[in-house]
């Protein structure tokens, strides 16, 4: 899905591994947090909270253990960006756990792999070993006395809600994959009832970078609310598609352009939990201030039926929800019978309303992401494509 050309030009290439590391460890953690806080960097799983707040709320909690987790479950339709990083940049996320826990203070790291990501694993384990051979994980690390930080990789089980942080811990545990009510949230309760930092694969990485080459670098790109560089999977009608690094706040045009993604009627963005934008409004920027994502991209060219769309990333949610909630468990059904009702010609306007409706009512009501992002792609090709979808015979 990425050419070899475009490995070597990703920014993790250039990062030598222990330089990240050891840059943090000239100074205290104090600097260290300082250096993120800096930086502007926000989480890059696609909420988007800042690192260096999670972190320093973390440090503020009192606890006898605190945990350092890696979200390694990348379930979002479209997005297979993390794959390439746990492929070819592992030493990256385990460097980037291992300055969370200096840090923080913490000793133990867990990587939580996606389900279908086990054939990874063996190559994960050979990092790992090597990375303890070289002092850079385990006692001591790096000639520090009483810096003690090992990780481990544990599995998924193939539940989209286990990225949601609180189910991916529940699991941890030896739950069952439900979100957690909240608060308590992770960085006071989190994993065994202890401080917890949950961070996507790609922050860890970058936060590597930022230890080697500083805060002004990363901050310099992008846009004032969204610094930095972000990986992008590219995926749909396009003729060029695969993971791109571009700067935060690149149009969607532009965008496009780059991927041989002309022509196209509309772009998903941010995968099946995102927002479908319409070509008029190709002009809008990937960022957390007006279209944010975790990265995936999805294109749609001038012959796809928008209303199948919304139906796909539906039968998707109402596959995936964990049942706890009622919005979630019973709107994405709901929502599901009324696209049927589209695409036979019998919804009327009144009945569409009131599907919009309850779509606003998941996003405020449901419990976890699942729920609140479920009615996204409905929601946004209904305001945008509302002649095509209601002009069935």
């Amino acid at each position: 899905m990425i050419a070899e050309a475009t490995r070597g030009q990703l920014t993790f290439s250039t990062i030598e591994p222990g330089s990240g590391l050891d840059s943090a460890l000239e100074r205290p953690p104090a600097d260290a947090l300082g250096r993120i806080e800096a930086s502007g960097l926000r989480g890059r799983g696609g909420a988007g909270f800042p690192t260096s707040l999670k972190w320093d709320l973390a440090i503020k909690s009192t606890g006898d253990k605190k945990y350092v987790i890696c979200n390694a479950d990348e379930g979002e339709p479209g997005t297979f960006k993390d794959r390439v990083i746990l492929s070819d940049f592992a030493d990256l996320i385990f460097e980037g756990m291992t300055v969370a826990a200096y840090v923080i203070g913490a000793r133990h790291g867990i990587v939580y792999l996606r389900g279908e990501y086990a054939y990874l694993r063996s190559h994960l384990e050979t990092v790992l070993r090597r990375r303890r051979a070289q002092n850079l994980l385990g006692n001591n690390i790096r000639g520090r006395d009483g810096f003690d930080f090992d990780i481990e990789i544990r599995m998924g089980a193939g539940a989209y809600v286990c990225g949601e942080e609180t189910a991916l811990i529940e699991s941890l545990e030896g739950q069952r994959g439900e979100p957690r009510n909240r608060p308590p949230f992770p960085i006071d309760t989190g994993y065994l009832g202890n401080p917890t930092i949950v961070n996507n694969v790609e922050t860890f990485a970058w936060v590597v970078c930022i230890m080697a080459k500083g805060a002004k670098w990363f901050k310099d790109i992008g846009t004032e609310k969204s610094t930095g560089l972000k990986l992008f999977s590219v995926s749909g009608d396009c003729s060029r598609p695969g993971v791109y690094e571009f700067p935060m706040g690149i149009t969607v045009a532009e965008l496009l352009e780059r991927v041989g993604g002309q022509g196209a009627k509309a772009v998903q963005v941010g995968g099946a939990a995102g927002q479908c934008v319409p070509a008029a409004q190709f002009d809008r920027t990937i960022a957390f201030e007006d279209v944010p994502t975790g990265g995936s991209i999805i294109v749609f060219g001038p012959g796809r039926d928008m209303l199948r769309v919304a139906a796909n990333f539906l039968e998707f949610f109402a596959d995936e929800s964990c049942g706890q909630c009622t919005p979630c468990r019973l709107g994405t059904p709901k929502l599901i019978e009324g696209i049927k009702k589209l695409q036979q010609g019998r919804c009327s306007m009144q009945h569409l309303r009131e599907l919009c409706a309850l779509g606003e009512t998941m996003k405020l009501a449901s419990k976890c992401g699942l729920g609140q992002t479920a009615p996204n792609a409905f929601l946004t090709i209904v305001d945008n494509f509302r002649e095509e979808i209601l002009g069935r015979a």
